[in-house]
C-alpha cells in the first residue's frame, strides 16, 4: 500500500472514531434528559412522562394520560427547563470552545473577558433600582438588560482592542480591563441597595438557575443559539488554520480579523441570550472544550459539535442533580457547576494540559 493511501486509511479511522465519540455523547445526553424528566417533585415517572409527550405530539394516538397536575408538571415546568438546559449547555460550550481557539488561550471564557460581568451588572440595575433599557417591557426588564449590557461590553472590547490593534492579546487585555469595571459598578449597586431582599436577588441571578425557564424563553433563546452554532461550526476550517498563529493564517488566506470578530461577536450574541434568561453560569464554557479535546482533539469540525454535546450533558445533569439533591430545596445550578468544575478544571491543569490543547 502507497503512503498516501496508508495516510488516507488513517485519517479515514480517526474520523471514524471522532463521529463515534460524538454518536455516543449524543446517545448520554438523550439518556440524561429522559432520567431528567422523570426526576423531581411530583415524581412522574417515566412511563407518564412518556405517554404525556408523545400526546403533545400525536393528539390523534390513544395514550393513557395521567393526573392534569401530572401534565402540567412535565409540559409546562420540566420539559421547557430541559430544554433550555440542553440548549444553554451547547451554546456555553460552543462559545468558549470558539473563543480559546480564536485567542490561542485555553483559559479564555466570557467571563474573563467581561461578558458576565456585564450582563450581571445589567441585572442588578433592574433588579436594585427598576432601571431598565426598555422599561416598557416589564416582564422582560432584567432580561433585556442583561443581554443590553453583555453586548455592550463586547463592543468595549472590541472597541479598546482595536485602538491598538485586533489581536488576540488585546482582546484578552481588554476583556480583562472591561470585566472589572462591570465588576466594580455591580459592587457599588449591591453596595448602594436599599433592601436587602434586593441583594438576594441579585447574588440569586449571579448564581445561575433555570427556575424561570418557560416555553417563551425556550422559543427566543433556541434559535438565536443554534443560528450561532451553526455559523461558528461553519468557520471550523479557518479556526483551525487560526490555531496556527495569525501570521500562517494570513499567508494562507484566511483574513485572521475577520476570523476573530466573527468568533467574538457569535460567541457573545450565544453567551448574552442564554445568560439573559439563566444568569450567571460559570465553568460550562470552560471545561466543555478541554474534555472534547482530550477525546477527540482540535479539529474544530469534530470539536465543536463534541463539545456542545458534553457542554449540553454537563448542564443538564446539574441542573437536575441542583432540583433534586436536596428536596424542596433548590440550588442555584451555578453552584453545581462550580463545585464540579473547578476541581476537575484543576485536575486539567495539573495533569492533562498538554495533552488536551493543540
Amino acid at each position: 500500500m502507497s503512503t498516501a493511501a496508508e495516510l488516507e486509511t488513517l485519517y479515514s479511522k480517526g474520523r471514524s472514531r471522532k463521529v463515534l465519540a460524538i454518536i455516543c455523547i449524543l446517545v448520554i445526553l438523550a439518556v440524561t434528559a429522559v432520567v431528567a424528566v422523570s426526576l423531581g417533585a411530583g415524581s412522574p415517572g417515566f412511563d407518564e412522562a412518556f405517554n404525556v409527550i408523545m400526546h403533545k405530539i400525536f393528539p390523534s394516538f390513544d395514550f393513557s394520560l395521567e393526573s392534569t397536575i401530572t401534565q402540567i408538571i412535565i409540559m409546562d415546568l420540566r420539559l421547557p427547563r430541559i430544554v433550555l438546559a440542553i440548549i444553554a449547555g451547547a451554546g456555553l460550550a460552543a462559545s468558549g470552545a470558539v473563543m480559546q481557539g480564536v485567542l490561542r488561550n485555553p483559559l479564555v471564557s466570557s467571563y474573563i473577558l467581561g461578558i458576565s460581568s456585564a450582563a450581571g451588572f445589567g441585572a442588578a440595575l433592574s433588579i436594585v433600582f427598576g432601571v431598565g433599557v426598555l422599561s416598557q417591557y416589564a416582564n422582560y426588564v432584567t432580561v433585556i438588560n442583561a443581554f443590553f449590557f453583555s453586548f455592550l461590553a463586547m463592543l468595549l472590547v472590541l472597541g479598546i482592542a482595536r485602538i491598538r490593534g485586533i489581536s488576540s492579546e488585546t482582546v484578552i487585555l481588554a476583556g480583562v480591563a472591561v470585566g472589572f469595571l462591570f465588576s466594580a459598578l455591580l459592587s457599588l449597586i449591591q453596595f448602594l441597595a436599599p433592601e436587602h431582599e434586593a441583594v438576594r436577588a441579585v447574588v440569586f441571578w449571579l448564581l445561575g438557575s433555570f427556575q424561570k425557564a418557560s416555553w417563551t424563553s425556550v422559543i427566543i433563546t433556541v434559535p438565536i443559539v443554534l443560528f450561532s452554532i451553526l455559523l461558528m461550526m461553519k468557520q471550523s476550517w479557518d479556526l483551525n488554520v487560526m490555531s496556527l498563529g495569525e501570521d500562517v493564517a494570513t499567508s494562507l488566506g484566511v483574513n485572521s480579523k475577520r476570523v476573530l470578530l466573527l468568533s467574538m461577536i457569535l460567541g457573545t450574541l450565544a453567551t448574552s441570550t442564554i445568560v439573559s434568561f439563566t444568569g450567571v453560569i460559570g465553568f460550562i464554557c470552560l471545561i466543555s472544550p478541554h474534555l472534547a479535546r482530550m477525546i477527540i482533539g482540535s479539529d474544530h469540525r469534530f470539536l465543536l459539535p463534541c463539545c456542545t454535546g458534553i457542554g449540553a450533558c454537563l448542564l443538564l445533569a446539574a441542573d437536575t442533580l441542583a432540583r433534586t439533591v436536596m428536596p424542596p430545596v433548590e440550588f442555584p445550578v451555578g453552584i453545581i457547576t462550580s463545585l464540579l468544575g473547578v476541581p476537575f478544571f484543576i485536575y486539567i491543569l495539573l495533569s492533562r494540559r498538554r495533552q488536551s490543547w493543540g
